[in-house]
């Protein structure tokens, strides 16, 4: 504490942390010239540290006054946190076996070669669970959506109601909305393990172990947090972007926040990979999740070419290692179960009406089964000579993409709908409409990853557009989006080819 020097005793008793002595003496040199230009300037220590710190808006604010060579921002931090740590250590009481504990499972999870492998397997294992229980739990609730499906259609039969409001109801609004309930135990699943992780403390150790990855991107581990967050839903992550230091690094990240695999592509997932991949559904769905970070890294990479940037210093608190809270464990969970279920009775019950009226309507009225002639084979006539080269050029499934916009999670129930089959996921006749339009196991792969790559979600380009305060972003992350899952989805498509995937 620089006991021995009376004129470091005196910064002592004026303020609450004292710097280094070359420090102190540079914030002296800053602190005079601030008075000189900007005498209204009421705390002129503060920003002086600011400015030796390299804080860009407090440089341009105050213009006139002679700035440091180089940053001391690293410096600074780190004398505050030798600071904080000398007073903890004064009135902070630890258990130390509870220290200990933590220590030893850091020398592992946080060790410099072991770190990342694990994580893939915390991840590998997440999933595993996601799909073995879940789809257990899930084909009791298809089993139970038939049933109730059968009984109100007959029920309506009996009342003699209409026919196309038997078709809306049953086939537009239970099989729509009702396929995607039946993920609910996969979701709820994934939930439970993801927030478990957060709150026993390993998480934050996540962006730690990152840190050195995205620090050759131009970015701090710090940047990987929303990437984290994005495995929830993209829209959180994106406003999280807000605890980056500059703009630039924001837009960056937001850019490929939406390559992340969000829980609303998940029930795609679960579709598709348990019907072409049944023995290994879930290492496919852990590909993807892997596939859309690295396709995240990769961009990022791309970009930092094009305009190299020093990446902030990571400061993180890593907890001790506890044994998750029931109650908060709930909070998490039950938020991302509400959300599920009310873009379910929102968004995905209006994208099913909606998808009802196009397959049921066309330019010459009602058609009822007759699709053939509704403004949904339209559309998707001309949307599928685009998606023809990457295995999936059929207009149904070309609809089914396009009213994914809206939400994720559409595109199962309009596969659905639009094969008219009640459930999803291991049904017969489903893989059977699949199959007579030559849709095989190398289409299945890549039409996932289409769905993991492409257009984000309204809600996605709404934020993307709010938070960045530029529609022309919002625009280009769209257009880059498309073009990004067009060149992998092909790619992938004939590479599965080659390997003698049908």
């Amino acid at each position: 504490f620089h006991e021995t020097d009376d004129g470091m005793r005196e910064k002592h008793a004026q303020n609450v942390i004292v710097y280094a002595k070359e420090h102190e003496k540079a914030i002296d040199r800053l602190e005079k010239e601030i008075a000189s230009y900007y005498p209204k300037v009421e705390n002129t220590r503060w920003h002086a540290i600011k400015l030796l710190e390299g804080d860009a808006d407090i440089a341009k604010e105050l213009s006139n006054v002679s700035l440091p060579k180089e940053s001391k921002e690293d410096v600074l931090i780190s004398e505050r946190y030798d600071f904080i740590s000398r007073i903890m250590k004064e009135c902070v009481f630890q258990d130390a076996a509870k220290k200990k504990r933590t220590d030893k499972l850091d020398n592992v999870l946080t060790n410099p070669l072991a770190a990342i492998p694990l994580f893939l397997c915390i991840m590998a294992a997440v999933f595993l669970v996601t799909f073995g229980l879940g789809d257990v739990l899930k084909n009791l609730l298809e089993t139970g959506l038939e049933a109730f499906s059968e009984l109100v259609s007959d029920w309506l039969l009996a009342l003699g109601t209409a026919p196309p409001l038997i078709s809306l109801i049953c086939s537009g609004i239970i099989t729509g909305v009702g396929t995607i309930l039946t993920f609910l135990p996969n979701i709820f699943i994934l939930f439970c393990a993801l927030g478990f992780l957060e709150d026993c403390g390993y998480m934050s150790r996540v962006a730690y172990i990152i840190d050195s990855i995205m620090a050759k991107l131009g970015l701090s581990g710090r940047a990987f947090i929303p990437m984290i967050l994005g495995f929830g839903c993209t829209v959180p992550a994106i406003m999280g972007t807000r605890t980056l230091e500059n703009d630039h690094d924001r837009k960056k990240v937001m850019l490929v926040l939406p390559f992340m695999s969000c829980s609303a592509r998940l029930p795609i997932y679960i579709l598709f990979a348990g019907m072409f991949f049944p023995g290994a559904s879930a290492l496919v769905a852990f590909s993807l999740y892997a596939l859309g970070i690295a396709v995240a890294l990769v961009v990022l990479k791309v970009l930092e070419t094009f305009h190299a940037n020093k990446p902030s210093p990571l400061l993180i608190e890593l907890p001790d290692y506890k044994l998750p809270s029931f109650h908060t464990m709930y909070i998490y969970v039950s938020e991302k179960i509400k959300d599920y279920v009310l873009r379910a009775g929102t968004v995905i019950f209006v994208a099913s009406v909606c998808l009802w009226l196009l397959m049921s309507f066309g330019p010459s009225g009602f058609v009822g089964d007759a699709v053939a002639g509704s403004f949904a084979v339209l559309i998707g006539h001309v949307m599928a000579p685009l998606l023809a080269p990457l295995g999936f050029g059929d207009w149904r499934l070309a609809v089914a993409l396009l009213a994914g916009i809206s939400a994720k999670e559409v595109v199962v129930s309009s596969v659905s709908v639009l094969f008219g089959t009640d459930a999803a996921v291991g049904n017969v006749a489903l893989a059977g409409h699949l199959a007579a339009i030559g849709f095989g196991s190398a289409s299945a792969l890549s039409f996932m990853v289409f769905c993991l790559l492409y257009v984000p979600c309204i809600a996605t380009i709404a934020v993307l557009q709010s938070e960045s305060k530029s529609a022309g972003f919002a625009a280009k992350a769209v257009v880059l989006q498309v073009g990004v899952a067009w060149v992998l989805s092909f790619v992938v498509y004939h590479l599965a080819l080659l390997f003698g995937l049908a």
